[in-house]
């Protein structure tokens, strides 16, 4: 199956992963849904869409267009990311049984996935949910650490599932003055495979743009984000 794009499609995409990063994500909704509507949309932006509605806590409409990608676009790159996606709907639904059976699918037609370390992190997570802890930690043993940046969830959209108090870990990176820089900067990790993303902080003076990488449950996942970033020659700061 093949898709060709104009210049403008890729553009309007653009914009919508510049709001993700900003996190105004019923914006980047409201414009991928209007997308929708008039043209002949790509897989990228149902996925995309997908990772929006799991951000403002829509678990069902996620679904459904993880769905979407998985049935009309099998064909594509982001077939395995929305599979992932869907399972991560149904875990933050409480369906732990439909999150295992998807993330599974993804290991079971392609023993060697790319993400088999993200799948194997999830897996872990629903067993450690279920109460099953033996079988979590013979999970967390094939997970890779290196590769859990390497998910376009990237977006600043995977928090780990264990962190259900809604608070998490992240390493700040950088503090820009102009959004501009910050998006540049955060453009820039991201192509480097880490999950970057932009908080927008108002001082008594002036709008504070922080570019930050990773969410995590626990301050140790942080410490080993935070310590391979400074060894790349990045200031690094965890925050809570």
């Amino acid at each position: 199956m093949f898709f060709t794009f104009g210049q403008g499609y890729c553009l309007d995409l653009r914009s919508i992963k510049s709001k993700m990063l900003l996190g105004n994500f019923n914006s980047a909704l409201t414009e991928g849904e209007a997308l929708i509507a008039k043209d002949s949309p790509s897989p990228e932006l149902y996925y995309l869409l997908g990772l929006c509605y799991l951000k403002v806590g829509n678990y069902l409409r996620a679904s459904d267009v993880f769905e979407i990608v998985i049935k009309e676009f099998s064909g594509t790159k982001f077939k395995e990311e929305a599979q992932i996606g869907l399972g991560d709907a149904y875990f933050l639904r409480g369906d732990l049984q439909k999150a295992e059976i998807n993330y599974q699918e993804v290991i079971n037609k392609n023993p060697e996935s790319k993400f088999k370390s993200e799948v194997y992190y999830r897996l872990s997570e629903v067993a450690f949910k279920k109460g099953d802890n033996i079988l979590g930690q013979e999970y967390l043993k094939k997970v890779n650490d290196s590769s859990l940046y390497n998910l376009e969830i990237k977006q600043g959209s995977y928090v780990s599932p264990r962190s259900d108090s809604g608070s998490y870990y992240s390493v700040q990176v950088g503090s820009f003055s102009k959004s501009i820089n910050a998006s540049n900067f955060t453009d820039k990790l991201i192509n480097e495979g880490y999950p970057a993303f932009i908080e927008e902080f108002q001082s008594p003076v002036s709008k504070i743009y922080r570019v930050k990488v990773g969410k995590f449950g626990t301050r140790k996942e942080a410490d080993k984000l935070s310590k391979k970033l400074a060894q790349e020659g990045y200031p690094t700061k965890i925050c809570p």
